[in-house]
């Protein structure tokens, strides 16, 4: 018995040393798998922080982006808007409530006017066009090419490039180096080459639109067309050209006696401030886009050259016989038709019914 009691206690001994080992053991190892469960779960969330700050990053690069864009782009549509010669659609009766408010009798009159054109014609919509001197052409010629309108007849048999050169050498008007481009009032020597380019830019971009059968895509090149105030200003000295040309050819027609003239080159001849070509340049044309506009009688050529019957509702000869005319007024039935509004016989705008 008293041998056995010390081999019991030494083994309890033993064993308690043991199981402090062991549990010294696990304590160390569950402290180590925290310390790396820890540092790993830092890892990771410090490369989570890292991946939001730079997608962070990539999201504000993009907002800068995107607004600079957005501005850019909205800037770009506001100076386009702007610079547009022809405005987009508005309601009719619409622009009449804002443009022609108060109970004066001149007010009243034109309101009459616009709901007339509403109701019994089903003009429901108008197009501004750019107050100027060159407004009449500018609303001319925009719906000839919108529409699509192709060459005058007489335009396919005769190159429309080759007219200047015809009147400066063929039939001796060296004086056209008087001409004047309207706003630019650009005479002398290079006038023959000013016109040459502007005859080219009138033919190209004629031709061009013309053939485009999408009315969609030919309006949005109008637009853009309609949007540039340089190329805009060479078509219509191109058509105030061939507005000189037309006299030249009928007044020597006349002179000669060669065959029957339309009755409004004897109108126009008539005038005492255009009794001749060189008078009808210096006085009419050269201030047509600078200090003059077309006048009534030159918008009889104006329909005659073009070969296209223009309808005029002039408002202000509302509940009279004049309210609305047509230039010329002998005009072929194949002609195509464009249509005008005025308020005053100055300033022209461009009506349309929309289906």
């Amino acid at each position: 018995m008293l041998i056995l009691l010390p081999l019991r206690e030494g083994n309890r001994c033993l064993k308690t040393r043991g199981g402090h080992e062991v549990q010294s053991w696990t304590r160390a190892a569950k402290q180590s798998l925290w310390q790396k469960v820890i540092q790993l779960g830092m890892s990771f969330l410090i490369a989570v922080f890292q991946c939001c700050r730079r997608l962070y990053n990539c999201l504000v690069l993009l907002l800068k982006w995107w607004k600079s864009r957005w501005i850019s782009g909205s800037y770009l549509q506001r100076k386009f808007i702007k610079n547009l010669s022809v405005s987009p659609e508005v309601d009719l009766l619409g622009y009449c409530t804002r443009e022609w408010k108060g109970d004066t009798k001149q007010a009243k009159h034109i309101q009459e006017a616009y709901e007339d054109l509403f109701w019994r014609y089903h003009i429901k919509y108008l197009r501004q066009v750019r107050r100027d001197n060159y407004c009449v052409l500018r609303a001319v010629l925009f719906q000839i090419f919108s529409q699509g309108i192709p060459f005058p007849s007489w335009m396919k048999e005769k190159d429309i490039l080759k007219l200047p050169e015809k009147l400066l050498y063929s039939q001796g008007c060296n004086w056209i180096q008087q001409y004047s481009f309207g706003p630019e009032r650009y005479t002398g020597p290079n006038a023959f080459g000013k016109l040459r380019k502007c005859m080219e830019a009138l033919k190209t971009n004629w031709s061009e639109i013309s053939s485009i059968k999408d009315h969609e895509e030919r309006g949005n090149i109008c637009n853009t067309l309609f949007s540039d105030e340089s190329k805009e200003h060479k078509l219509y000295e191109a058509i105030k050209f061939i507005m000189l040309y037309e006299v030249v050819e009928a007044y020597e027609q006349m002179k000669n006696r060669e065959k029957h003239i339309p009755n409004l080159f004897s109108l126009l001849l008539a005038r005492d401030s255009s009794s001749d070509p060189l008078s009808f340049m210096m006085n009419h044309l050269n201030a047509i886009g600078d200090s003059g506009r077309l006048e009534q009688v030159e918008m009889f050529l104006l329909g005659y050259l073009l070969e296209v019957k223009i309808r005029v509702y002039r408002l202000h000869k509302f509940n009279t016989e004049e309210f609305q005319v047509s230039y010329p007024d002998e005009y072929q039935r194949e002609w195509h038709e464009i249509s005008l509004l005025t308020e005053d016989d100055c300033y022209y705008h461009i009506p349309f019914t929309r289906t």
